[in-house]
């Protein structure tokens, strides 16, 4: 634990999801203090036609009260 979960389109090669996955493990160890081996990241593509009812929706608008970072698109656009 912990256990992040990137979702994203399609079409990054398997380089940048795992620089992105390196960092995302880099920074989960500094600031929370957990060693390597305690973290998991998953990368999951979603096609963008179906990015509204199986991300925004559910993961986004669904759960806003929990969301440190908003997107700068639809309707909760506009920061932190």
């Amino acid at each position: 634990m912990p256990h992040v979960t990137v979702k994203l389109w399609p079409g990054k090669s398997d380089r940048q999801k795992q620089d992105l996955a390196d960092a995302i493990t880099k920074s989960v160890t500094s600031i929370l203090g957990y060693g390597d081996e305690a973290v998991s990241v998953a990368m999951v593509e979603v096609a963008p036609s179906e990015w509204t009812d199986e991300v925004y929706g559910p993961d986004i608008a669904g759960q806003a009260d929990k969301l440190l970072k908003k997107p700068g698109y639809g309707p909760l656009a506009g920061g932190r």
